[in-house]
């Protein structure tokens, strides 16, 4: 399984609300949390197989940004 970190610019409940149904639709995507507490909005997605793109385009569609900032392999821990 494959964790891939994102900085965005979904900052608030409604944003995520415009977001989460085009992750949850991604069917490589097991699962998915964003931080928007965090100054860079980290958005952690795990699954695999996992292409960036498509994360980034799913975000994209929402009106939102992502740019990847970290990539991890294989992982038993948490996003």
């Amino acid at each position: 399984m494959e964790i891939i970190k994102f900085k965005t610019n979904v900052v608030d409940e409604e944003a995520l609300s415009k977001v989460a149904p085009l992750l949850d639709k991604e069917e490589r995507i097991s699962k998915w949390s964003l931080d928007t507490e965090s100054a860079e909005k980290v958005l952690s997605v795990s699954g695999t197989g996992l292409d960036p793109q498509v994360v980034e385009s799913a975000v994209e569609e929402a009106g939102y940004k992502a740019e990847i900032i970290r990539v991890m392999g294989i992982s038993g821990g948490d996003l």
